[in-house]
This record gives structure tokens, sequence and C-alpha cells, in this order.
């Protein structure tokens, strides 16, 4: 089933009608011309590995992750950490003080902030007991200016994915963007969504080096869209987004595919060891399913506990005053002695 969405109907009107930023280096794109002097960019010219402004399109980093997710270059957007992503997607989507997104609490807590930065209304359609979509109040909520719907699989902070049912459902009945967050699809058995642009062209998916690559301090986030939702961001991104130390670390790890897996596999060993132990903690009352890498677990007094461990040297997250996770817990996998280190701790208290 297609749905009638259509991208003209979506991009604010002073986006579709402003013309970008053209710095030197999108008139000059050649990288590797290494016997050119450049005088265009006011640059300091004395060498030292970062005197030179860095590719504006980073197209390295472009080519080795479409190789890699099996996606056309011109399908990609690069930005400072996915939340640069994020703030792009409202900047050029959604008008202020008229439209409105709507998210799904407990989530990831950006959303809700960029919406206030943007002036953009958030309607909240809260997660159902087992944290899936509410459907019929999701699209209850839909009005006119709803411009985009954001969906975090597998979640954060609950760890577990959304059914695959609800999210079909939701893209081919809602005429705007549906935008899911797989910041941690890595840990994940589930497929990622990154294949089905062409059934579902309002689908937007933003990704992340920051969880299994381990590159968190390098900021880089991911858009993976249609060519024509990467080109309305494209004219709205910083001209050098992300900068030359971050492209080159980045590319370096891409290339490292083998550590990178047997990581991810580490991490979701450690992940099912630490579901097994965590039966034994007597204060732990519920212990949610995951696909991340990281555990929710009910406790008897979430401030309490996490005080206890905060003395003990280990630093949790306190999630009780979210919606539907009262004296929840979120406990990052670490490596096996951290994970040992936790458990001790756990059951000493």
């Amino acid at each position: 089933m297609k749905n009638s969405y259509n991208i003209n109907n979506l991009v604010r009107e002073n986006v579709k009608q402003m013309k970008p930023y053209s710095s030197a280096r999108d008139e000059f794109e050649d990288f590797d011309t290494a016997d050119m002097i450049f005088l265009d960019a006011n640059e300091n010219p004395f060498e030292n590995g970062v005197n030179r402004y860095p590719d504006p399109q980073q197209i390295s980093v472009k080519k080795a992750l479409a190789k890699l997710k099996g996606v056309a270059e011109k399908q990609i957007l690069l930005g400072n950490g996915s939340d640069e992503v994020l703030d792009l997607i409202f900047r050029a989507f959604c008008e202020p003080k008229t439209d409105n997104v709507i998210t799904l609490p407990p989530t990831y807590g950006m959303y809700g902030v960029l919406a206030n930065i943007n002036a953009v209304e958030n309607r909240e359609v809260l997660l159902t007991e087992d944290f899936q979509p509410q459907i019929e109040k999701i699209l209850e909520a839909v009005d006119a200016n709803t411009k985009i719907i954001f969906l975090c699989s597998p979640n954060n902070p609950t760890g577990n994915s959304l059914s695959d049912e609800s999210v079909v459902y939701l893209m081919q009945n809602f005429k705007g963007l549906v935008v899911i967050d797989e910041a941690y699809i890595d840990f994940s058995k589930k497929d990622s969504w990154i294949n089905e642009f062409d059934e579902y062209p309002n689908l937007v998916i933003t990704q992340t080096l920051s969880k299994a690559y381990g590159l968190a301090g390098i900021r880089l986030g991911i858009c993976y869209a249609s060519a024509e939702i990467i080109a309305v961001l494209n004219k709205i991104k910083p001209p050098y987004n992300v900068n030359a130390l971050t492209q080159k670390r980045a590319l370096e790890r891409l290339k490292d595919k083998d550590s990178i897996q047997v990581e991810i596999e580490s991490i979701i060993t450690e992940r099912e060891a630490l579901l097994e132990v965590l039966h034994e903690v007597k204060f732990v009352e519920k212990i949610y399913p995951t696909e991340a890498n990281f555990i929710l677990v009910k406790v008897d007094d979430a401030n309490k506990r996490y005080n206890e461990l905060i003395a003990k040297g280990i630093v949790i997250r306190n999630r009780t005053t979210q919606p539907l996770c009262e004296n929840c817990l979120r406990l990052t996998v670490g490596t096996a002695s951290e994970n040992k280190k936790l458990i001790e701790a756990l059951k000493a208290l």
C-alpha cells in the first residue's frame, strides 16, 4: 500500500526557495590533487595536517558507508552526531509555531528538546505497558500540521524493538515523515529498515558511530533517506559540519570490520550473561527485554539503589522520572570485568 506522501507538501517554504551557501571546497571538489596550490579559501598555507578545510560532503566516508549498507551515496547525510541530523530534519520540514511532531515516551529525550528549540509542538503519545506504539492514539493525534513521527527502535531507555506491524502501518498511513532512530540496531536480531526506501519514500533512518562502532568521542551521526530528502537537508546543513579529524577516524574504523564485529558479539554475550545473573538480585523486581547494549530493570527504590552504586564507584542511569519507568535503572553493558564488578556490587547491597 502506497500512501499519498509528497515531499513538496512537507518542506518549509523558505527552505524550498533558499539558495544554499556554496563554500570554496564545494566549488572545487577534487581533494586528491596533491600538486594544486589552494588559494581559494583564505586558509593558513602552512601544512600541519588540519590547516585546510575538510571535505564539506565527506565523500570518502559516504563511499565506505554506501558500500557497507548497500545504499547510494546520495542517500546519506552526515552530521555532528545524530543530534545535528535530527535538528536539521526539524529545521527543514517543521515551520516554527505552526507545525507539530509526535514522539512516543519513554524515548530518547532529544526529540522533545529539539522540538522546543525549534518552536515546534511536541505531541506525546505514551507507549503501552509493553513499550509498543499505540497506533490508533498516534493517528488520532495527527492533524494537517503534523510533519514527523519519531520512532526509536531499539528504543532508549527501554531496550526493546518496536513491532514491524506498527512501523509499517504508520509508514503506510501517515503522510509525513517517519523517522526511525536506529542507534542500537547493531545489537538487535532485527534487520535495519534501510532497504525499505523504495517501498516507503517517507522513511528516514538515523544511525550513529557512537554505540557499536565505539566512536562516541568523534561525534558522527548518519541519516539515510531518499535522495530527495537528503537533497533538502544538504541545502541547510552547515558547510563544514564534520571536521577532518572525525572523517579520518571514521574511515579508519569503518575499515576495521573484524574488530567491530568482535566487540558487538562480546557486548551481546555479556548482555545475555547479565540478564541471567540479574534474576538473582533480590531488589530487582522486573527485567525488561532488550535488543540494545543496555538493560532496563525495575527495582524497589531507584533513587536509593542509584546512590548506593555511586558510592561503590559504579555510575548507571536513573530513569525513574521517565513515563512508565518509575523505579527503573538503566544499566549499560560493559566489559566482562566491569559487569562482574556491577553484579558483585548489586548482590552486596
